[in-house]
């Protein structure tokens, strides 16, 4: 354990493509505009990371993560990867509103650190609920025809629940939903309003949804964040659970819905929070007796996988929107879990079990030390909020 000091810190971006527009009621996506970030140590492991911001949602965009990761990373140079505890704290004093560029770095530090401890990420989480599990699929916005179209593909792969993106028009959302139903048998729905409706909107949404017969599993964020108020009315009006996503930025935020009873889950994304304070937003809401979602922005399988180690890690998480790397045109990670249909399997090697090479003409900025031995600065411990 004497020779896992940070040498080298590389980043650089990648463009990827959605197969089709995604599409959610505060805005579009064609492609997803990440950064991937790898942790080179003195005993040669490598660890990687991915800042996947989503403009529209969480206010980062990827300059913003470049420019985070270059103000953030010399810092890390001479530390020893064992502190990523305290590593992480110190990230989130000098970058509070850059979680998602923070979320990247502390990915690395976290596989780096387990493949030098030679044991499988969800190991650090405690291991407690390795098995396949199956996710929902994401179907955006768009034409009840299109909606359809790309419902019946995943369908035939063995998707049946489908997380609805909705929040800009009631009867055309409802119309959406009722064209799946009528089409597909056996299917369920998350409704998912990205803030995107007023209280009686998703009133009248789950009210249009129930008069066709349709399954309503959960309502993610139907309002806007700070309404906990209609939050909570809207769990009580509807009889359908509803899930807290962008209104949970922070443990914060966490304690603040839970106190108000303004959602039955709380949905853990990495991005919005990085990944040491989701740990902690994910074992106080289970504390508290809530239910835990998880989710992501348009990320590959680098981001989920450190989601999916969450899952894997620790029990408390009933509904697994897992999906965004099923919706990029091209994968570029090697190894790592895989996806069988609907299903996500668990991997067994060190870290994340993957990798992501850097393309051949990709601009890329390398940070390194020159004398590893040398702490470039002093932190203090971890804090422990549990």
């Amino acid at each position: 354990m004497t020779n896992d000091y940070i040498e080298d810190v590389t980043f650089w971006s990648a463009d990827i493509p959605t197969m089709d527009p995604f599409v959610v009621a505060t805005g579009t996506r064609d492609v997803a505009e990440n950064v991937f970030v790898r942790v080179t140590l003195s005993n040669g492991h490598c660890g990687y990371g991915e800042a996947a911001p989503f403009p529209e949602v969480g206010g980062e965009d990827r300059a913003s993560c470049l420019q985070a990761f270059a103000h953030l990373t010399p810092s890390l140079l001479g530390r020893r990867v064992h502190d990523y505890q305290a590593l992480g704290h110190h990230l989130a004093q000098q970058a509070p509103s850059q979680p998602a560029a923070r979320c990247g770095i502390e990915t690395a530090l976290l596989d780096a650190y387990c493949r030098t401890m030679a044991i499988p990420l969800w190991q650090i989480w405690g291991g407690a609920d390795v098995r396949s599990r199956v996710t929902d699929i994401t179907i955006p916005i768009t034409t009840q025809e299109k909606s359809v179209s790309l419902a019946r593909g995943w369908y035939q792969r063995g998707f049946r629940l489908f997380k609805m993106k909705i929040g800009k028009d009631v009867d055309a959302d409802v119309r959406r939903l009722e064209a799946l139903h009528r089409e597909l048998p056996g299917i369920a729905f998350i409704g998912d309003g990205n803030q995107g409706f007023s209280r009686k909107e998703c009133v009248a949404f789950a009210d249009g949804v129930r008069r066709f017969g349709g399954i309503m599993v959960l309502l993610e964020q139907p309002v806007v964040r700070d309404d906990l108020d209609s939050l909570a009315a809207i769990r009580r009006e509807t009889g359908i659970p509803v899930a807290a996503d962008e209104s949970v930025r922070s443990l914060d935020d966490a304690r603040k819905v839970i106190a108000q009873s303004a959602a039955d889950y709380i949905n853990i994304k990495i991005m919005k929070t990085g990944v040491l304070e989701a740990m902690e937003i994910a074992s106080f809401t289970i504390q508290s007796g809530l239910k835990l979602m998880v989710g992501g922005m348009l990320e590959s399988r680098i981001a989920m996988g450190c989601s999916f180690g969450m899952v894997l890690g620790m029990k408390g998480f009933d509904v697994l929107d897992l999906d965004t790397p099923l919706l990029l045109a091209n994968d570029p990670v090697q190894g790592g879990y895989r996806y069988d249909g609907p299903t996500l399997w668990p991997w067994h090697e060190p870290g994340l079990g993957c990798s992501v090479s850097i393309p051949v003409h990709a601009p890329t900025t390398s940070i390194r030390g020159d004398d590893p031995t040398i702490p470039s600065l002093t932190l203090p411990p971890r804090e422990n909020h549990h």
